[in-house]
């Protein structure tokens, strides 16, 4: 089977747990995932029963850097390292393991945000082992991304209870 792209991306709720989806489904066939976060801290409560589900391998990373637009110039250094080291251990382990699916969750918005090196992440999706299928999730992915996509799904927010100021609920937004 040849590995393809999947970019869950827009301003809508639904692209993790679309990611999540999908991931349980892989592992439900036997084949083996790797489910990595970026901009989020290890908490999100989908990641508990992941982390027990077999052949899905949970890879996070506990940061506690909040929103790039409340970060000084130089969290924004050190975030940026975190990140892409993070990036790094995940497209090893992907390699190494031989992991038949890659989730890289909010992995658009690190890259919009330029909290990953571009080229690092370009380069892999380029070189990539041929059956691994990614999937990255985020708002507005860049042209090199939308282009590399073999599938591009589009969350839209027609209405949210957040834009009546209800806040993200446990065990339905996170």
């Amino acid at each position: 089977m040849t590995g393809l792209i999947h970019v869950y991306e827009g301003d809508g709720k639904g692209k993790t747990t679309a990611a999540v989806g999908l991931a349980v489904r892989c592992a439900g066939s036997g084949r083996r995932v790797l489910f990595s976060q970026f901009l989020k801290s290890d908490t999100s409560n989908e990641l508990k029963v992941l982390r027990n589900i077999e052949n899905i391998e949970v890879y996070t990373k506990k940061s506690n850097f909040g929103f790039t637009f409340n970060m000084t110039d130089n969290e924004k250094i050190l975030a940026k390292e975190f990140f892409n080291d993070h990036l790094k251990e995940i497209i090893h382990l992907a390699t190494e393991k031989e992991v038949d699916l890659l989730v890289m969750d909010e992995i658009i918005d690190a890259y919009n945000l330029n909290m990953i090196e571009h080229d690092i992440l370009i380069d892999f999706l380029k070189s990539r082992p041929k059956n691994l299928e990614v999937v990255m999730t985020g708002r507005n992915p860049k042209d090199e991304i939308v282009e590399m996509a073999d599938y591009l799904t589009h969350f839209q927010k027609v209405k949210h209870p957040f834009d009546k100021g209800i806040r993200a609920r446990v065990g339905i937004e996170m």
